[in-house]
């Protein structure tokens, strides 16, 4: 039987749970600058220098399924990292976690083109992004977790809130990173410039090394391993654990997240192909500033839906952001569509204030809130990634067979996210308060 004991949470903010925001927020951003820097440029750059083709469509499809791959990856390193964060600490989890995905983004802007080693360029190309992915498996689920254990509960949605901008300011930033280098001339971007960014990781890989070095583990982690120990339970497989004890939070938790990946992959990487292809649309850097200002929205907006999340609900929240987005699908396809700049921007911003806000303000306190401490990382990482790897990686180049297939029409897209989003607002609603669970830990 499940039994419900009270969690060693604390109720005001301590000198560690402030590093834990602070490594954590810090860590993610830069690591999704890192994720986001091949979606930024798969079809504009990626698609040319590695899969080139006679037509830029095969490219384009290409380099969007090769982003892909690193969703694939995700899952197996959720489950490799989950269990090692489950088992020997947070701590260890997000360390590897970075250096995994820093030496691949850097290995990425060092690769050879395929004009420069034929066949080998694109296979480098989609290890490196195997690599990243399996790094990227338990990030973001890292983050929240160590956060969600250090916070008080009340404030959970707030400060996990807080984590989850982190991703849009990583967009945001790997997306400047290519506005700044966009305006080289054609050669100089395909020669050199387009691998500056992926260098500059390196850098940042330091910073987020050093701090995440001085975190401690979490007095939640501590106390459950401790609980765990006292009740003679076997911790040595969290992941099988979870799926035998908390099935429904597995699927309800899938279900939760996918309308939220599919418009935030197709926001962040497709729709930046998609305004360039419009005949008399944006030019290069139009396209790379509407996404920059379009994501930083949510970096300013997301921790307000946490916030709301601790007030009404995150299961509430959630929902209500995943009907908003069957309703705003349409429209922001046709503000993408109008080929202008400020159309365009509008339609990012909407979809970033008004969907991504709620899916993901209310996503950390709604999946912290499934699972126990002593599996929480586990069952986190698995819900997130294998989503990741169903959903999110496969979004763009979905809608962007979608509307190849209706001959350019966005109909078909739009039902295809219209589809994400209802479902997760129907799963969610039965699935009742189930992920808002604040005052106790199910063990």
């Amino acid at each position: 039987m499940t039994q419900t004991i009270s969690t060693s949470a604390p109720e005001q903010m301590t000198p560690g749970a402030r590093r834990a925001v602070t490594a954590s927020v810090l860590g993610t951003v830069i690591e999704w600058y890192d994720y986001a820097l091949y979606g930024a440029v798969a079809g504009m750059i990626i698609g040319p220098l590695f899969f080139p083709s006679d037509a830029s469509s095969a490219e384009t499809f290409a380099a969007l399924a090769t982003f892909g791959v690193g969703f694939l990856a995700r899952p197996l390193g959720g489950i490799v990292i989950g269990h090692l964060g489950d088992t020997r600490g947070r701590k260890t989890a997000m360390i590897l976690t970075i250096v995994l995905m820093a030496g691949a983004t850097v290995g990425m802007g060092l690769l050879p083109t395929a004009a420069q080693v034929g066949m080998l360029a694109p296979i480098l190309l989609i290890l490196l992004r195997f690599v990243q992915g399996f790094g990227a498996g338990a990030e973001l689920s890292g983050a929240v977790t160590l956060v969600a254990e250090y916070v008080p509960l009340r404030r959970r949605g707030l400060f996990t809130g807080i984590v989850l901008a982190a991703p849009p300011a990583g967009i945001s930033l790997a997306t400047a990173a290519f506005f700044i280098v966009s305006g080289l001339s054609e050669e100089q971007l395909f020669g050199w410039g387009w691998r500056v960014p992926f260098l500059v990781s390196a850098v940042l890989f330091l910073v987020a090394f050093y701090i995440r070095r001085r975190l401690e583990e979490t007095p939640e982690y501590v106390a459950a391993q401790e609980l765990a120990e006292q009740k003679k339970r076997d911790t040595t497989a969290p992941l099988k654990y979870v799926l035998a004890k908390f099935p429904k939070q597995v699927v309800v938790g899938f279900l939760a997240l996918v309308g939220h990946n599919a418009m935030q992959y197709t926001l962040a990487t497709f729709s930046i192909g998609f305004m360039l292809s419009i005949d008399g649309g944006l030019d290069r850097p139009q396209a790379l500033l509407a996404v920059v200002i379009g994501s930083a929205v949510a970096v300013v907006t997301t921790p307000f839906g946490g916030m709301l999340a601790d007030r009404i609900g995150a299961s509430k929240v959630m929902a209500a952001a995943s009907l908003i987005m069957v309703v705003l699908s349409g429209p922001i396809f046709l503000l993408l569509k109008t080929g202008e700049f400020g159309p365009s921007a509008l339609a990012i911003a909407l979809g970033y204030a008004l969907i991504i806000t709620g899916t993901s303000g209310g996503q950390g306190a709604l999946l912290s809130n499934l699972f126990p401490a002593h599996v929480r990382l586990s069952g986190m990482s698995f819900v997130r990634e294998l989503n990741g790897a169903l959903v999110a990686g496969f979004s763009p180049m979905i809608v962007a067979m979608l509307i190849s297939a209706a001959g350019g029409s966005i109909w078909l897209a739009v039902g295809y996210l219209m589809l994400c989003g209802l479902i997760s607002a129907v799963a969610i609603l039965l699935s009742g308060r189930m992920g808002d669970n604040e005052n106790s830990t199910l063990v």
